[in-house]
């Protein structure tokens, strides 16, 4: 009896310390943000570490298994996915989250860190990675062949600690901008969560809501990380959801979701206008803050929190100021940032027995958050007209009236875009009148362009790829050009949709060296009253990132219909002609009256026989023989 009990008690003790440690292996957050024009943020985020010996042994616990052994195969170091649909409105929202470092371009973006000997056999690897997410993620990452693979040079820097030498990893970036992000996506990505999405803020996550965001980003992020003073490292896997819901939209019932008037009675009419009547209302604009709650916006509550986080984690947070009404649960615990800080915000703590919902109520605010503006503005355009030739604009604006701002410029073009390098021009213009008393640039003796690293395209083979390293003065405009041609496709190269254009990919803006803080990366994980993960690579470095829109490029397109009528007119003849030549070699043609056994009379007379036979059968008369 004494044995039994002990080793119940070992039992109970193995698992508390299993459970303890597995605790600080994964954390989920979510942050959520109003923004202005009844807009919300919602930054979902979820981090699961792997020691390196585990993970070499594959004893996976939270880190997925499917994910691990396709890095094992394809012999990846580092990983960076990227899944984005819409467009940030970066004058209305201000800066990107995560500093722009968990957002990719339009559709599906994959740059990894390949340990190989060389380039060939890094492209090897990179091909079974790219076929492998494919069908993990239900994407169309196996197109991402060699017209569509870059090295980039100072684009891209590893996140993680590797021990191997720089000399083994191969950078290799693929981009497809014409990649349509749906559910197929969003339910793999869920999958790879320890809780699956049945518990914790994961619960959140419906396709209807996250792909109704007027703009979204999905990213996987897989580093080696060395924590100091730790014994061994561990692999990281971070897995973000940032997405802009409409409040409004949002609210709209899912069985109902179409928009319909509200009643005379419930308009808010101005009627301070000369022409206000009973029957004409000038709408009266709102002071107040739109009211919503968590059900609301997201369609249902939080079941509770996920059992694998640590018990004293905040896993979800407010940012919104002090003086804003917010209603919850009762159990749940509130814990708000310190006045003396500039960004006001308050952090929960629930249980996982305790279903948790957040009601913020309609109110007029006497302070308003100020959000954080981008160090930078970037356009990018396609001009020129017909079929031919045609060229690229690229307007890049610092805001900045004192500080000048550096970053290096990524294009990835196709193959069938030629660009003519020796016109490329970069031209300054001064954005404000007055300049400041420090800025004592002149347009003639300013240096743009610093360096370049060009790689020109091979036809089928090899994209463009294009890096440019810019200095940009305060308060100063700085546009890109250069010239392209237009080449000629196989008519078996164009796709289904050929009038529609082809993608280009959006370029990537890495602006160095930035202090300015976000919403989700301004302080530091180990602070008590943020619940936020992988505010640390935040701080890091300074390096933004910013890309534009993807562009749509019209090609010279074969009018298809004529090859259907060539190839009909060419089977008809061919048809014609082969019939009469092989009639006339193997058939043998002679008179009627030459043909052997041939009797027209004896051939109508056992016809007409057959026929009396037929007719007394059915009289129930007795055939008789007709001769």
């Amino acid at each position: 009896m004494l044995r039994l009990f002990l080793c119940l008690v070992g039992l109970i003790l193995a698992l508390r310390i299993q459970s303890t440690a597995a605790e600080s292996d994964y954390q989920e957050s979510l942050h959520l943000q109003p923004l202005p024009l009844g807009a919300l943020l919602a930054s979902f985020a979820f981090r699961s570490n792997e020691s390196v010996t585990s993970f070499g042994n594959q004893n996976f616990r939270f880190f997925p298994r499917s994910l691990g052994q396709i890095l094992q195969h394809s012999n990846t170091k580092e990983l960076h996915l990227r899944f984005s649909t819409g467009r940030w409105n970066a004058d209305t929202w201000g800066a990107r989250p995560w500093q722009g470092k968990k957002e990719g371009g339009t559709g599906v973006e994959l740059w990894a860190w390949i340990d190989a000997g060389d380039d060939e056999e890094s492209f090897h690897k990179w091909t079974t990675l790219t076929q492998s997410l494919s069908g993990l993620f239900c994407a169309s990452l196996n197109f991402v062949d060699s017209t569509r693979t870059t090295r980039p040079v100072r684009s891209f820097s590893p996140e993680g600690h590797h021990e191997v030498s720089k000399d083994h990893l191969h950078l290799l970036h693929g981009v497809l901008p014409g990649e349509v992000v749906c559910t197929e996506n969003l339910t793999p990505f869920l999958k790879l969560l320890p809780c699956k999405g049945k518990a914790g803020i994961a619960s959140l996550l419906d396709g209807h809501k996250v792909f109704d965001a007027s703009w979204q980003s999905m990213s996987i992020d897989v580093r080696p990380v060395c924590p100091t003073g730790a014994d061994e490292c561990h692999i990281e896997i971070l897995q973000t959801i940032d997405m802009v819901l409409d409040i409004e939209r949002a609210k709209r019932p899912r069985d109902n979701p179409i928009p319909r008037p509200f009643p005379a009675d419930q308009l808010s009419c101005d009627e301070s206008k000369p022409y206000h009547s009973h029957d004409t209302c000038y709408p009266k604009e709102s002071t107040e803050e739109i009211g919503w709650s968590i059900e609301e916006v997201f369609g249902r509550k939080i079941p509770g929190a996920c059992p694998l986080i640590d018990e004293e984690w905040k896993p979800l947070c407010l940012h919104v100021p002090h003086e804003r009404k917010v209603y919850v649960p009762f159990g749940a615990f509130e814990v708000k940032n310190p006045p003396s800080e500039s960004t006001e915000y308050r952090c929960y703590h629930f249980r996982p027995e305790e279903v948790f919902n957040l009601e913020v109520t309609p109110q007029k605010l006497n302070t308003q958050l100020k959000l954080p503006h981008e160090p930078l503005r970037a356009e990018r355009t396609i001009v020129g007209h017909g079929a031919a030739n045609g060229g690229i604009r690229t307007i890049l604006t610092n805001p900045s009236p004192l500080e000048p701002v550096q970053l290096v410029y990524f294009e990835n073009l196709p193959w069938f875009m030629r660009p003519f390098i020796h016109t490329l021009k970069a031209d300054i213009t001064s954005s404000s009148p007055s300049s400041p008393p420090n800025n004592t640039y002149t347009p003639s003796n300013w240096q743009v362009i610093k360096e370049m690293y060009y790689v020109p395209a091979i036809d089928r083979q090899r994209g463009t790829q294009l890096e440019l390293l810019l200095s940009i003065p305060a308060s100063s405009t700085v546009t890109l050009t250069y010239d392209f041609e237009k080449a000629i496709l196989r008519y078996t190269e164009y796709p289904p949709d050929a009038n529609r254009g082809f993608n280009v990919a959006p370029a990537v803006i890495k602006v160095l060296n930035q202090t300015y803080t976000t919403i989700t990366t301004h302080r530091s994980i180990s602070d008590l009253s943020v619940a936020s993960i992988g505010l640390r690579e935040g701080t890091r470095d300074g390096n933004v990132y910013i890309r534009t829109t993807s562009l749509l490029l019209t090609l010279p397109t074969p009018d298809f219909s004529m090859p259907y009528n060539v190839i009909i007119l060419t089977s008809t003849v061919m048809a014609l002609a082969f019939g009469s030549i092989f009639n006339l070699l193997v058939r043998r043609f002679v008179g009627a009256d030459e043909a052997p056994g041939y009797d027209l009379r004896g051939f109508r007379d056992r016809v007409g026989g057959r026929l009396v036979r037929i007719r007394d059968r059915f009289r129930g008369r007795k055939a008789e023989k007709v001769d």
